[in-house]
């Protein structure tokens, strides 16, 4: 089976007035389906539970956008032993079959494009800039992954040798839990669903509680699609009790798994041993966030760095494991270059409202999210020069904050606060600049804005993070372009939208079959 070659899906135009009216009538259309009931959905079936979670529009939380049934530890178990029914008939799929699949669904999702967009507007605050910019990745994910997996299912050469026929193939892993955040809740379930269902494995995958409308929403393109009941089952559910399970559970194969670091590292602890029944161990894939930094050198071109620097800090809310929340600049431009970021922060902040309006500046995701924010913007007067100070707006509107001359040792420039806040760093040279960016726990992603050609060439050897970007934002990574994941305690490594990223769900195997002559 042969495809074009894979292509990035195209971002749509809201500056068109015709993408604005077709905008407007889908946000009509899912307004008009707010507050339905979604059940759990396990080997196909829709079950409901004692147990409701009410999904609220963040930025009115008065406004329910979705009644999710959660799901219990025995719903999690049940829904493992139903993906493990279904993985005897889905692993033998051809692996055209299961790309043919991958390729119908991915346009199901373009032509529903729309659609979703207005439930990430509604759900998660999300604007249609930043969650186009996220469904077009999904979209690349089914695209991306059809290819790879077509193209691992040759196998590997291997060396030959007259007397035997030896075959390096692939075959899928089994039972896989799938956990995923609330920032990215298209994009990141999919990522990892996508890659181990085209695998040949089965999963059960448990969205994060405030993103399970939109879970259901993709659940319908896989099903839409022909995805046989079982393939993927869809249990929200609270960590210590649904989590835990999937993680803990003696036929769950492997777990991939986006989120916090202490999440992320209970999650090793809690795979790293054997339980009763167990008869393989756990594969573990993580990403746990970032303390990400962007340098900005005396040979910058200030202006667009300057831009750059405040969409990604404050875009989405800085509510993204890639945004920047260190600054550090060079000291002969430091007082030219924050002033200018000021003026873009300022710009973004007034442009605040609803997501379904496509406003500049929305929501942080709940309560929670708020109150830990806050309580960094309390802290900040004593860890630096507060130069714009965030508030609290009402309905989880905080404005941007930006602290100046920030110590690299003080925990606003260590620990992720994933929110709208910028620590923002002084360094004398550039080789400073780059020792304070690599002094923290995470190494995800970093930015360095430089005309120099050794500037540059200095960061790419020196400047330890999985994404490094050069003259453009830390944020925005697309499939098969900017392969994406980090080192440290900011994950084990293996990079969505790249080539080596569907490995992860296989498990190699050698045949060896010897060649006899009849005489001997």
């Amino acid at each position: 089976m042969s495809l074009v070659p894979f292509q990035n899906e195209p971002l749509l135009d809201f500056g068109t007035e015709a993408e604005r009216d077709r905008m407007r009538t889908e946000v009509e259309k899912v307004r008009a389906q707010l507050g339905r009931s979604y059940p759990l959905i396990i080997g196909g079936r829709r079950m409901q539970s004692d147990n409701v979670f009410l999904s609220r529009d963040p930025a009115d939380p008065g406004s329910v956008v979705g009644e999710i049934a959660m799901g219990s530890a025995k719903d999690a178990d049940a829904a493992v032993q139903e993906a493990r029914k279904a993985f005897g008939a889905w692993s033998r799929v051809a692996a055209w079959e299961r790309a043919a699949l991958l390729l119908r669904a991915g346009d199901i999702l373009r032509q529903r494009r729309r659609e979703l967009l207005a439930w990430l507007a509604f759900e998660v605050g999300k604007n249609f800039d930043q969650a186009d910019g996220e469904i077009a990745e999904a979209i690349d994910h089914f695209e991306w992954n059809a290819r790879q997996l077509l193209a691992l299912n040759q196998g590997k050469e291997i060396q030959p040798i007259p007397s035997e026929m030896n075959e390096y193939r692939y075959l899928p892993l089994g039972v896989g839990a799938v956990i995923s955040p609330f920032n990215f809740p298209a994009t990141l379930p999919l990522g990892m669903s996508v890659a181990a269902i085209a695998a040949g494995n089965t999963v059960v995958l448990k969205p994060a509680e405030e993103a399970s409308t939109i879970a259901h929403q993709l659940y319908r393109v896989f099903e839409d699609a022909g995805l046989p009941p079982g393939v993927l089952n869809l249990v929200p559910g609270f960590g210590p009790e649904v989590g835990d399970v999937l993680v803990r559970h003696p036929d769950v194969q492997f777990v991939a798994f986006v989120g916090s670091r202490a999440v992320g590292t209970q999650i090793h602890r809690n795979t790293s041993g054997l339980v009763d029944g167990q008869r393989q161990l756990k594969r573990v894939m993580t990403e746990m966030g970032g303390k990400n930094a962007t340098i900005v050198t005396l040979s910058a071109d200030r202006k667009w760095a300057a831009r750059e620097v405040a969409l990604s800090a404050f875009g989405f809310q800085g509510q993204k494991c890639s945004a920047t929340s260190r600054l550090i600049v060079l000291e002969e431009i430091h007082d030219e270059f924050l002033e200018a970021v000021v003026g873009e922060a300022d710009r973004i902040a007034a442009d605040a409202g609803h997501a379904s309006e496509n406003r500049a500046f929305g929501p942080v995701i709940n309560d929670a999210a708020e109150k830990k924010i806050t309580s960094y913007i309390d802290a900040a007067p004593g860890a630096g020069r507060m130069v714009r100070r965030g508030t609290a707006k009402g309905n989880h509107f905080i404005t941007p904050t930006i602290v100046d001359d920030v110590a690299p040792d003080s925990p606003i420039a260590q620990e992720e606060i994933f929110g709208p806040f910028l620590a923002v760093l002084r360094a004398r040279t550039l080789q400073e600049a780059v020792e304070i960016a690599n002094g923290v726990e995470y190494a995800l992603t970093g930015a360095v804005f430089a005309r120099d050609p050794q500037e540059l060439d200095y960061v790419r050897e020196h400047f330890f993070v999985g994404n490094l970007y050069l003259n453009r934002s830390s944020t925005g990574a697309m499939a098969g372009v900017h392969p994406f994941g980090g080192y440290k305690m900011s994950g084990t490594g293996p990079k969505v939208g790249g080539p080596d990223y569907l490995s992860f769900f296989l498990q190699a195997q050698t045949i060896t079959q010897k060649l006899r002559y009849p005489w001997e």
